[in-house]
């Protein structure tokens, strides 16, 4: 076998390899689809939000400039 027989065969070997890392990652993350389920109404998280207290407030007067 020549020398740019086997130079074209490692080339070859390693761009395969590297699409097939690129599908494989792509294929990953095409299942991870995002949740469609809606969070329900009784749960704190969800109509937690911003809310402004002591400490919050203290910060905001100490970080003035």
């Amino acid at each position: 076998m020549s020398q740019r027989t086997k130079q074209l065969t490692r080339r070859n070997f390693l761009l395969t390899l590297g699409a097939g890392g690129a599908a494989t990652a792509a294929a990953i993350v095409a299942t991870k689809a995002p949740s469609t389920q809606s969070i329900p109404a009784n749960d704190k998280r969800a109509t937690r939000g911003y809310q402004s207290s002591e400490h919050v407030n203290n910060y905001y007067r100490t970080a003035k400039v």
